[in-house]
């Protein structure tokens, strides 16, 4: 063995799938799973008795992180599903363009251009009117599965 030291920087995404397999039994609710291919947070687990061909089933009901649509599934509960990695980042914004872009700042002090505004009319409303009243607005941004989209808005007071 050698004794140099190695730092590697783990970025989940190099590479790395976007879900992991974890056996239906053991999804709970307000856990994640994939249904039709759409991450999903649970709301519902109903498992069924074991049958005559000898699998209880779990029945989930999903709601898509995304897009908020209710989907269902039905899944033998020794049968592994997929459940999508889910992860939740802080920025803060800086601009808001016409077309309905933002620009947020990293933690690494770059800019990040892609996200758009969020399609919920609340949360919109929130960031569009905190934004022109100047205030310094973080905004947490959810992704999963090669997906992005602007979850919550705090507040952190206004602009110096």
């Amino acid at each position: 063995m050698s004794d140099e030291e190695h730092h590697f920087e783990s970025k989940a995404d190099a590479g790395a799938s976007k879900t992991y397999p974890q056996q239906a039994g053991t999804i709970r609710k307000n856990g994640y799973i994939v249904i039709k291919n759409r991450p999903c947070k649970v709301v519902e687990v109903s498992t069924s008795k074991t049958g005559k061909h000898g699998h209880a089933k779990c029945h989930f009901v999903g709601i898509d992180i995304f897009t908020a649509k209710k989907l269902e599934d039905i899944v033998p509960s020794s049968h592994n599903c997929d459940v999508p990695h889910v992860n939740r980042t802080d920025y803060q914004l800086i601009d808001i363009s016409e077309d309905g872009f933002v620009s947020l700042l990293t933690d690494n002090g770059n800019t990040k251009d892609d996200l758009r505004l969020p399609t919920d009319d609340n949360l919109l409303s929130q960031i569009k009117d905190g934004f022109a009243e100047g205030k310094d607005l973080v905004v947490s941004v959810m992704s999963a599965m090669g997906e992005e989209q602007i979850c919550a808005l705090k507040d952190i007071g206004p602009k110096n």
